[in-house]
């Protein structure tokens, strides 16, 4: 094959415009990005260059707790639990990992007066004697900007915060999802530490439990994304192929997902997964092992329109999977309404176009777009992590009530899932 090109050719691919061949000039716009990248992390998460979780105030803490904060003073001065941090002028302080053992304090407490329900309220582990079934989320579109990252990085803190044992894994190749959890994928990601590492057809297939990663939320883990996520959708008609040929290549491509997790299972009550934005066989096989799914949706015209077009082929190919085998039995499909404006007319009309076709489907609580998720990210950083006193109070209190009411609403449905 005669690989040479025109000049013409050449400029019209950008390569004369750059000085040098295209793929060249990418790859160096891709390592200086890089550097700058690490950069920055290490600027705003030294000495170790990762990411910690701020401490929280006693109130914010009997919030999370589910008791009074003269309660939780109590329990300090009586020397009951872990102790807080005390600052300037005594003000306590208690990190997400003494609030954890809080919970099971007080859990231990009510178990031992004959009180389940309350036990339960303190500690929200799933009990799978009462067969409370492991939830796997999928949060889904194939529109870029829908939301779809900071829906799940949101939900799955929130699930941490509120003391459930969560599994975050991030599907998507892009690894924005990794990144927020203070990843760099090139430069901490070596090769077969992904999904993809536990999913894949070959002999390099590893467990899921050596993949996972603890990260700085106590109580919630990661399975961290990178490019390599992308190699199951090439390798997946390959290995289609060869069974038709009569090889063994282990479980369909539907179900390698869902054995994976179900490797883990006991360690977790939820597992959120961020699909990455297209309908391959990545997004398939997670559609295929989850129990419930979130679908992300900008209230514009074309992203509906988008959205209408997700919903056909989504359908289409599920139908195929299920007759292949595969199954597929939510325990709910919620439409999660994002960057919404309320005082947005068009936008408006839209959601109520939306509930008056769908109805609960769609949660009734809708993500605002607000000014203070966006600076949080500046920093790498969710509205959870940082603090109010960085934010105009007003615009702080009102993104983080309609985060907690998004969130609570998807609690709910998982507890009702569980039949609680």
């Amino acid at each position: 094959m005669n690989m040479k090109v025109s000049a013409a050719q050449t400029t019209a691919a950008g390569g004369a415009a750059f000085g040098r061949p295209a793929d060249e000039a990418i790859a160096a716009d891709a390592r200086a990005l890089s550097e700058q990248l690490k950069a920055m992390r290490d600027r705003l998460f030294p000495p170790t260059a990762r990411k910690t979780l701020r401490s929280f105030t006693s109130g914010e803490a009997a919030k999370l707790i589910g008791v009074s904060d003269g309660y939780l003073r109590q329990l300090s001065l009586a020397g009951e639990g872990p102790q807080p941090d005390t600052g300037a002028g005594g003000r306590r302080s208690y990190s997400l990992c003494d609030i954890n053992a809080l919970r099971r304090h007080l859990a231990e407490q009510a178990v031992s007066k004959g009180n389940g329900a309350k036990a339960r309220g303190y500690l929200k582990w799933r009990d799978a004697l009462r067969s409370e079934h492991l939830q796997v989320i999928s949060v889904t579109n194939f529109k870029g900007g829908s939301g779809k990252t900071t829906s799940s990085v949101h939900l799955a803190q929130y699930l941490a915060l509120t003391g459930h044992r969560v599994l975050a894994v991030d599907l998507d190749p892009q690894a924005s999802l990794s990144a927020l959890f203070g990843y760099q994928p090139e430069l901490d990601l070596t090769g077969n530490d992904t999904l993809y590492g536990a999913i894949r057809y070959d002999a390099e297939a590893r467990p899921l439990k050596e993949i996972i990663r603890k990260t700085y939320f106590d109580g919630l883990d990661l399975v961290p994304g990178n490019l390599e996520l992308q190699e199951f959708e090439h390798t997946t008609p390959q290995a289609l192929s060869a069974r038709q040929s009569g090889a063994d290549a282990g479980p369909l491509f539907f179900a390698r997902v869902q054995a994976a997790l179900a490797s883990v299972a006991d360690d977790y009550d939820v597992v959120v997964i961020d699909c990455p934005p297209q309908l391959g066989y990545l997004t398939l096989s997670a559609l295929c092992a989850s129990t419930s799914v979130i679908v992300t949706v900008h209230p514009q015209m074309l992203d509906v329109a988008s959205m209408n077009q997700f919903l056909y082929m989504t359908s289409d190919l599920l139908s195929v999977v299920r007759e292949a085998g595969g199954e597929l039995n939510f325990d709910f499909l919620r439409y999660l309404v994002t960057r919404f404006e309320p005082n947005d007319g068009p936008q408006a009309q839209i959601v109520g176009f939306m509930r008056s076709l769908f109805g609960e489907r769609v949660l009734t609580s809708a993500m605002v777009k607000s000014t203070a998720i966006s600076d949080a990210g500046l920093t790498k950083q969710t509205l959870y992590e940082v603090g109010r006193e960085n934010f105009t109070r007003a615009t702080y209190d009102r993104a983080i009530e309609s985060l907690n009411a998004v969130n609570g609403e998807i609690e709910a449905l998982i507890h009702a899932a569980w039949g609680r």
